[in-house]
């Protein structure tokens, strides 16, 4: 039940000595100002880096060949080989938890380019041979037309999907580029879609707009690739770890290609899910470090509280010889100083909380209003289970800095407390 005389008497005490309790509040403040500060951060990072790997299947791993470093069933140590078509159904029908396994080719190396003409126009760009599934495997959407799709692999079509860097290079900038032609390798391509890739390619987003795809099959048949593969993209179902898949698939290649069990060189592998996970692992750690930090904070303006509410109960030691002589009993006396204390603490802490949720709305505005592809801090914020978890960190806080005040108030003998001065 509400008791007006009480609050009353809270009230009046704290405001006894206005710029003391002020300043006493202000180390609650500034720790809950802190702690929710810390985390919005935390969390804009997160969301920034967690933006770069939109529309990127995080369970996919990339893998290739390297040549054997061992000898084996009487196979020289030092050989080349490459996977092959085969290989992908076999893998396929092996382990049930891939659900996309993407056989890839490129003319020339890693980050290799090729002549591409269209016209009096010759540019260099990178060309792949892909299946239809790449696009749900990497950061990829088509502003205009299509991608590849499974009649184009049946068929052998020659067709071509090309991003904004081979427009600039091969077009004007008012002509209409779907349907037009572009010859790769002395070979016409029609252009049926225009991609747009989010991706950064280790750094340098313009060159992921200056790739163009085609047709897998299409791709071994026009540049005589007969049935090798260059690399394949395997992604996980989303209740399976391709890190934990990683050996078996390996194993199951090895053998496939007659491969030393033990020869770690022959396959090469990015594990995107591995990446991915690390990251995830940082940001854990980055949560932690705001909890940690936001709370030592938040503990010294609690130690603050504590040490004024022994001055004030010092203070008032005399009252609290009159009511005990009165018939007051040490639970009242008591809850009397664990009330204002908590009281003081829970104000001085939501205060905290306002401020920083208002300038965490001023920065999202400004964060807004300013181009967002390439920067790696978005949305900064804190959901309402930090904010309930402050609640209770400020609860706990003020029963914290009240208990040592409050013990003293209790031991104090209403004979003793009459006589001080």
């Amino acid at each position: 039940m509400f008791d007006r005389d009480k609050w009353n008497e809270i009230l009046e005490a704290l405001s006894a000595n206005t710029f003391r309790t002020i300043l006493t509040a202000f180390g609650v403040f500034w720790g809950i100002f802190i702690l929710v500060i810390l985390l919005a951060a935390g969390n804009g990072l997160e969301n920034g880096v967690k933006k770069g790997f939109s529309g990127i299947a995080t369970n996919t791993m990339f893998m290739w060949t390297q040549g054997t470093s061992k000898a084996y069933k009487g196979l020289p140590q030092i050989r080349q080989f490459n996977f092959k078509n085969d290989d992908v159904p076999a893998l396929k029908a092996n382990f049930p938890d891939l659900l996309y396994v993407s056989p890839r080719n490129q003319l020339g190396g890693y980050q290799g380019a090729n002549n591409v003409i269209r016209g009096t126009k010759t540019a260099a760009f990178t060309v792949y041979g892909d299946y239809p599934e790449l696009i749900k495997q990497e950061s990829m959407t088509i502003v205009n037309g299509r991608f590849v799709n499974q009649q184009d692999i049946v068929l052998k079509r020659k067709i071509a999907v090309i991003g904004q860097g081979v427009i600039d290079g091969l077009y004007e900038k008012t002509e209409q580029v779907i349907g037009t032609y572009i010859k790769i390798n002395g070979v016409n391509f029609m252009v049926v879609g225009i991609y747009n890739s989010k991706s950064k390619n280790n750094g340098d987003a313009e060159s992921a707009q200056k790739n163009i795809f085609i047709p897998f099959t299409t791709f071994q048949q026009a540049f005589n690739f007969g049935d090798t593969v260059g690399w394949m993209a395997l992604t996980a179902n989303d209740n399976a770890s391709i890190t934990l898949l990683k050996p078996k698939i390996f194993e199951f290649i090895k053998a496939r290609h007659s491969i030393h069990p033990d020869d770690d060189r022959a396959i090469g592998n990015f594990d995107l899910f591995e990446e991915f996970s690390k990251v995830q692992g940082l940001f854990l750690i980055l949560r932690f470090i705001a909890y940690f930090v936001g709370t030592l904070v938040l503990l010294s303006g609690v130690i603050g509280i504590s040490n004024i509410m022994l001055i004030v109960v010092k203070e008032r030691t005399k009252e609290i010889g009159i009511r005990r002589a009165l018939g007051a009993t040490p639970s009242a006396i008591r809850t009397q100083i664990l009330t204002e204390a908590i009281f003081l603490t829970i104000i001085a802490g939501m205060f905290g909380i306002a401020v920083a949720t208002g300038l965490l709305a001023v920065v999202n505005k400004i964060l807004a209003s300013m181009p967002s592809e390439d920067m790696m801090f978005a949305n900064p914020s804190v959901d309402l289970k930090v904010v309930f978890i402050a609640l209770l960190i400020l609860i706990g806080s003020g029963l914290l800095a009240g208990f040592i005040p409050a013990q003293t108030a209790i031991n104090v003998k209403p004979v003793d407390a009459l006589r001080a001065e």
